[in-house]
């Protein structure tokens, strides 16, 4: 179990106020990411203040009975877009109504995503999306920030938003051409500059240039649905630039943090580069773990249109499936949900172009029960390592542990008590997003949350949403998290180690230019009267069985010339097939 010193929150009374002043769970089991422990949970001021056995009780306390249920973290989602100007209209899920949405279900933070606009600056932008979210969310939230351009304005930004603001991550994408993406030598700087800030880069890894021309190629053969929308962005076009993400990132050691892993090239990717040594984390969100994109092919419109999102969803069924193994085994980290939903009527702007169809789909309410059916009840994962994958692990990675994913004495009391045997359908008609479909509809789902604690508050009460606007609060976030960056402190220093030039005494001799070479060649295979020689004078020496023996004694077997004559006329230059670092035919 983790540890329960206490822990400074920094949430004041007044920051908790509208909680219950005192709370105590009792009969139910603690499951945290490293175990799980039967035992009972005191609350007060919003904190947990202690945790066990026969607790001594002060008056004027509400008890909740957990026996036979699951006591655990409330869940983060780490990946959220509430009431995003995009593509033209605004997501119809705001910070009020995505909020409330995350806590039916089980969420009790989220990170959303500021998205500057070319040439805006990053702090503007970050002012307006607090405006936006501090007076309607019903949870905490934090930020990440996008870098949408590279300047160096964008460079200081970045870091007085690290020191002064409390955001350690930066996202950039690498499609959406001419609107968001960076290119690589602007990816390459902002990777060193995120290490040096002690920040956790982020990419929306797709090849936004290829993805340009293949819009147009698909567009042009006369497919205007959304099935043009997977069509134009192929499985290999994720996991190259994945990959290619993944590279630029370790050439600075940066930590690097792949968001919506949709395909199972693109988590291979993710797999063998961790397996090597890399610092990166994948993402996967309940979409690409609970439906594919076969739906891009349904004969309704308005049912395609609805699982519309990029990275698209992958038309192999077996996607799902595939990536849970992966984030069982933890070649995946956690999940999200990439929360970003349009209506019907904003998605109909595509009707005739899929490029134009807004990108988005729901999550933030479905997350926890989709990830507990797929993973917990088929048999996948236990209830510990679905704690990691919907909580843990996103607080440890964003410097929110032990504050936030874990029930420990000290930690902010956002919990859950989950009944792992109860079901329930999920539709449309009865969720708590605005949007007017659920790319889950009809799911029967088991693992479903009696009571949501948010920082000491009742907000589900045995099923009954208890929502209050405005109860949330901004959390800040320290630079240079220990589970990330205690990882990149070896491979920094082998970094550094290997950077040591070659010790030389000076030059072996003077080289000669291929003109001369090419003089020198032509006067050594002519005799004085401009023939080429017998095999008398001036003929190569041989050891009797034919072969030349004009270099014995001169190389060292890799083509370099070496020994006595080493410095003569003659063999001044050399011509290599495999010099080191690539195959070349030049003189070196």
């Amino acid at each position: 179990m983790a540890s329960r010193q206490h822990i400074n929150t920094g949430r004041s009374q007044s920051q908790s106020q509208g909680s219950e002043n005192r709370l105590f769970i009792k009969g139910g089991k603690i499951v945290n990411a490293d175990g799980t422990e039967d035992a009972d949970i005191l609350i007060e001021e919003g904190i947990i203040k202690e945790i066990g056995k026969n607790i001594t009780l002060p008056g004027g306390i509400r008890t909740i009975d957990a026996g036979g249920k699951l006591i655990i973290p409330g869940g983060i989602d780490p990946h959220t877009h509430l009431q995003l100007p995009f593509m033209g209209t605004k997501s119809v899920d705001d910070f009020y109504i995505g909020t409330k949405a995350a806590i039916a279900g089980g969420t009790t933070m989220i990170i959303d995503f500021v998205i500057p606009e070319k040439r805006e600056s990053l702090h503007d932008a970050y002012k307006k999306w607090r405006g936006w979210a501090d007076k309607k969310v019903c949870c905490d939230y934090s930020l990440h920030v996008a870098v949408t351009w590279w300047s160096p304005e964008v460079k200081e930004e970045m870091e007085n938003l690290v020191r002064c603001q409390g955001v350690n991550s930066f996202k950039m994408f690498m499609a959406y051409k001419d609107v968001l993406m960076v290119k690589d030598h602007e990816l390459y700087e902002i990777f060193e500059h995120c290490k040096k800030l002690g920040a956790i880069a982020q990419v929306h890894a797709e090849n936004g240039d290829i993805i340009a021309e293949n819009s147009k190629r698909v567009f042009s053969a006369g497919i205007t649905g959304p099935e043009g929308h997977e069509l134009s962005r192929p499985e290999d076009v994720e996991a190259e630039a994945t990959h290619r993400a993944c590279v630029l990132a370790s050439q600075v050691n940066c930590p690097l943090y792949v968001v919506h892993v949709m395909s199972k090239s693109a988590a291979n990717v993710i797999a063998a580069k961790r397996q090597e040594g890399c610092v990166v984390f994948g993402e996967p969100i309940a979409a690409s773990l609970a439906t594919d994109g076969t739906n891009y092919w349904n004969q309704c419109w308005r049912h395609a249109a609805a699982h519309v999102l990029s990275p698209p969803l992958r038309p192999d069924p077996t996607t799902p499936g595939y990536l849970m193994d992966l984030l069982a085994q933890d070649d995946l980290q956690l999940t999200a949900t990439d929360n970003c939903t349009f209506t019907h009527e904003q998605k109909k702007m595509g009707c005739r172009d899929f490029r134009k169809i807004p990108n988005g789909v729901n999550g933030l309410e479905d997350r926890m029960s989709v990830i507990w059916e797929k993973g917990v009840h088929e048999g996948k994962m236990d209830a510990s390592r679905f704690v990691a994958v919907t909580s843990t692990t996103a607080a440890k990675i964003f410097n929110l542990y032990p504050k936030k994913g874990v029930i420990a004495v000290g930690s902010d009391a956002d919990i859950v008590v989950w009944d792992p045997e109860k079901t329930r359908t999920i539709s449309a008609k009865t969720h708590h997003h605005a949007t007017d479909s659920n790319i889950f509809e009809g799911m029967t789902c088991h693992g479903v949350p009696d009571y949501v604690i948010c920082n000491g508050r009742v907000c589900v009460d045995q099923g009954q949403l208890k929502a209050v606007q405005g109860f949330g609060k901004f959390v800040s976030r320290k630079p240079f998290a220990p589970f990330v960056y205690d990882s990149l402190k070896e491979k920094d220093e082998k970094k550094k180690a290997s950077m040591i030039p070659v010790q030389r005494s000076g030059f072996d001799g003077e080289m000669v230019s291929k003109t001369t070479t090419s003089k020198q060649s032509q006067h050594s295979t002519t005799n004085g009267d401009g023939n080429k020689p017998s095999n008398g004078e001036g003929s190569q020496a041989t050891n009797g069985s034919g072969e030349d023996q004009t270099n014995v004694g001169r190389s060292n077997g890799s083509g370099i010339p070496t020994g006595p004559d080493s410095s003569s006329n003659s063999r001044s230059t050399v011509k290599l097939h495999a010099p080191p670092g690539g195959h070349s035919s030049g003189f070196w």
